[in-house]
């Protein structure tokens, strides 16, 4: 995987960041999501990479990043706002303004954050799968709750998550690719192994626990930016095949689209008939989709 891609880490906002960066064009950021690291891209990088220059990192807490230690009550260190400038600095260690982001699951949280925090930065944000944590949370009902159990474990105190994950998280971790993914196939067993080898390091359990416990710090900065809305062009992408997951992201009362239309000037998107994992279930759908949203915004 990433065989034309450079692998690095960069110091940035006081912890190493991996990453794997390649291609030539402007400047495209990918940020994964949970449970996986940046290797989520891996079938859709090459062909992104004959367009745009690509940086995938692993978010802080995930995959081969630093998972620094937060005191009890710290929710600063796994916040969206801190995930974000830890992006920010990525890129600017690369010399680089301005840039797309693409994000999956986590990783649209924290480009959504970060395009309210550095407007000036984002040229656009491609959202995979994901409904705004604030809308998601004001109107959680008994359907997206069941969907969403792992938010409401893993906010539960230490040690109380980390042992249950902890003591098979193999079991934990072939649950959700599973239970998420609506394609046989999609997670190629050379993705799956290294999503093992790095979820079953006991500090990405307790540093992923810690980035969803970061959703109460996360709600009052969206509180401060609500009726704020993004300028930069938006795309959605979202699975349209919820049998194994009903209830995902949207509940029985959101709209994916609407509650993004309340968020930015510039929304367009549809669905994709596929699970949670559009980069690795329907990699071509998902990348022509990007790259005609992206080459209209040149135009």
């Amino acid at each position: 995987m990433f065989e034309n891609f450079t692998r690095t880490s960069v110091c940035a906002n006081g912890v190493s960041i991996n990453l794997v960066y390649g291609g030539d064009g402007p400047p495209l950021l990918l940020l994964h999501g949970y449970p996986q690291t940046h290797v989520e891209w891996h079938k859709i990088a090459p062909t992104l990479a004959e367009h745009y220059t690509v940086f995938a990192p692993d978010l802080r807490g995930y995959g081969d990043s630093d998972k620094p230690f937060a005191p009890e009550g710290d929710l600063s260190i796994y916040c969206k706002r801190t995930t974000a400038q830890d992006q920010v600095e990525v890129m600017d260690h690369f010399g680089v303004a301005e840039f797309h982001i693409v994000g999956h699951d986590r990783g649209v949280r924290v480009g959504h954050r970060l395009a309210l925090d550095h407007p000036d930065r984002v040229r656009s944000l491609t959202s995979l799968d994901v409904v705004p944590s604030q809308a998601a949370f004001e109107h959680m009902d008994s359907s997206l709750s069941f969907a969403w159990f792992h938010w409401h474990l893993m906010r539960q105190p230490a040690p109380f998550p980390e042992t249950l994950i902890g003591t098979n998280a193999e079991f934990y971790l072939d649950f959700l690719l599973d239970r998420w993914c609506a394609t046989d196939g999609a997670i190629t067993e050379e993705a799956r192994a290294e999503y093992l080898r790095c979820f079953s390091d006991p500090e990405t359990i307790r540093a992923t626990c810690l980035d969803y416990r970061g959703i109460e710090l996360d709600l009052q900065h969206d509180e401060e930016d609500r009726g704020r809305k993004l300028t930069c062009p938006v795309l959605l992408l979202w699975g349209s095949n919820m049998a194994k997951r009903p209830g995902w992201q949207t509940g029985h009362s959101l709209n994916m689209l609407t509650v993004w239309k309340e968020r930015a000037l510039d929304v367009r998107g549809e669905p994709i008939d596929c699970g949670h994992f559009l980069p690795e279930e329907k990699p071509q759908e998902t990348v022509s989709e990007i790259l005609t949203f992206l080459s209209s915004l040149s135009r």
